[in-house]
């Protein structure tokens, strides 16, 4: 058994990562995290790193490998970004095999350090078991505190080392049978892939709500977070997992692999996540059978359609407003222009600025064109609004440039609820929306000459549904209509969530 990890202060790493959300970050909704996967190759780790890469978008704070060479399992962990570690030849000489897991990660449950970094291994009875997960348990919590008093340690704060003492705790001896047995006890939204000494599994929510992907590369098995991961590596899509299905793939004693499917008792119609096509996944993946790229410029078309504006041109906010104001110009016949360019070389490697450097706020990343919007009528356009403290200062910023008037317009419904499912969403009492119910105050607040939303229609329609049926949803959509397809057993009475629970608790 060979399983290390970097050896760096892991407070150090939640200092640098908070220093960044205080000041740059505090108004976006945060990645969840991308998983990957894959058997049968001997290039297996250097693959699943090309993967991750392509993931990245889905979590920036640390990333991992689990190998598997036939004998032993092989761990490194890292904070930070793929490309950081991972392309490193003494780090992936350190990850030989046939088999690996991998996984991006922004936290959604527990803290950011080294020992919550995924994929997560245990030694079993039955073996060997590395897993990567994306999403959340709604009841993480209760299962931990359950097999905590019946005596378990736990050494990380993440719910995904739930799984493991489950699976632990399985009165079957097949390593599928025990998998099956402790993905049937967990609630919410998730995508896992776990990998054994034989096998590598692929597992979904009962409702579908976070995505996973099975491909194939010259007949060797891949799961990933999303196909993009597929196409870097040069696989082929094959489908979608169904929600609530586990797709186990092993191989056998003469070299074939075999796939097999199972699915979960009371597995329930897809009810993908709508922020995978507003914000989360690549625009360059297909995501429930649709182009995200196509889906946001028709978020776009419809939002001119629903609020069209007099004005000169529209500028998106990069770069997730990008393809839906592309879309807004199509429709408008308003001429697009890229009247704010984006620094992308802030992030992360900015640490412990100076307060007169945080005081330039949003100019860290966004800077205005002043060529192309002074003496102009401006639509600004989005992705999403959280709590509008960016967008505020983007709209001053757009007039400092001389715009003669700016108007905001929103490519998807305003967010009124906290999300449970793997996405770092702000308190609802926070949220914009909650704070301003009233459109013509909000828009106020903001500064904009008018403000305008996608409606909740308009979304169904540019992902290619009818109206939303209120008593049958297509899709998960509570953040914009509280309609939860699922319990959430670790919410208390008070509103706290899962996540807030767990920084508290590791406050105490």
């Amino acid at each position: 058994m060979h399983l290390t990890d970097q050896t760096t202060n892991e407070h150090l790493a939640v200092s640098n990562g908070a220093h960044e959300s205080a000041y740059l970050d505090d108004d976006t909704l945060h990645e969840e995290c991308g998983v990957f996967g894959i058997l049968g190759r001997p290039d297996s780790a250097p693959l699943t790193a090309l993967g991750l890469h392509a993931l990245q978008h889905r979590g920036q704070e640390a990333a991992g490998i689990v190998s598997f060479d036939g004998t032993q399992f092989h761990s490194e962990r890292r904070m930070g970004l793929v490309g950081d570690h991972f392309t490193d030849s003494a780090v992936m000489d350190k990850l030989p095999g046939n088999s690996a897991v991998g996984h991006v990660r922004y936290s959604t449950t527990g803290d950011t350090i080294l020992r919550n970094v995924q994929p997560m291994f245990a030694e079993l009875n039955a073996g060997g078991i590395a897993i990567a997960h994306n999403g959340n348990f709604t009841n993480g919590m209760s299962l931990r505190r359950d097999i905590i008093e019946t005596g378990a340690i736990c050494q990380s704060t993440s719910d995904s080392e739930v799984v493991l003492h489950l699976i632990a705790r399985a009165k079957h001896t097949d390593s599928t049978t025990r998998f099956v047995e402790a993905i049937s006890q967990v609630e919410g939204g998730y995508a896992i892939v776990a990998l054994t000494r034989s096998k590598l599994i692929g597992a979904r929510d009962l409702n579908g709500i976070r995505p996973l992907v099975y491909g194939e590369l010259n007949g060797a098995p891949v799961f990933a977070s999303e196909t993009c991961a597929l196409d870097i590596i040069g696989a082929t899509f094959v489908r979608d997992v169904k929600p609530g299905e586990i797709l186990i793939c092993k191989r056998m004693p003469d070299g074939r692999i075999d796939v097999r499917s199972q699915m979960l008792p009371n597995a329930k119609k897809e009810r993908l996540c709508l922020f995978e096509y507003v914000y989360f996944s690549r625009p360059d993946s297909i995501v429930g059978g649709r182009s995200v790229y196509s889906v946001r410029k028709d978020m776009g078309k419809n939002l001119a359609q629903e609020a069209m504006v007099e004005a000169d041109i529209i500028v998106p906010i990069p770069d997730g407003g990008v393809p839906a104001a592309l879309g807004y110009s199509q429709s408008s016949g308003i001429p697009y222009e890229y009247g704010i360019i984006r620094n992308h070389y802030v992030g992360r490697t900015f640490i412990e600025p100076s307060q007169h450097i945080r005081a330039l706020g949003v100019k860290l990343k966004h800077s205005a064109n002043r060529t192309m919007i002074e003496g102009k009528r401006v639509i600004l356009v989005d992705d999403s609004i959280v709590r509008g403290t960016t967008t505020t200062k983007i709209v001053q910023m757009i007039r400092d440039a001389g715009a003669l008037e700016v108007h905001i317009r929103v490519a998807c419904p305003m967010i009124t609820h906290s999300d449970y499912y793997g996405i770092d969403t702000p308190n609802k009492d926070t949220l914009l929306a909650n704070k301003f119910p009233d459109l013509k105050d909000m828009c106020a607040y903001i500064g904009a000459d008018s403000l305008a939303f996608l409606s909740i229609d308009g979304l169904y329609d540019a992902v290619g549904r009818e109206p939303r049926n209120a008593t049958a949803p297509q899709f998960t959509d509570h953040c914009f209509t509280g309609d939860y397809p699922t319990t959430l057993t670790d919410l208390d009475e008070a509103g706290i969530s899962p996540r807030t629970k767990s920084l508290l608790k590791e406050a105490i």
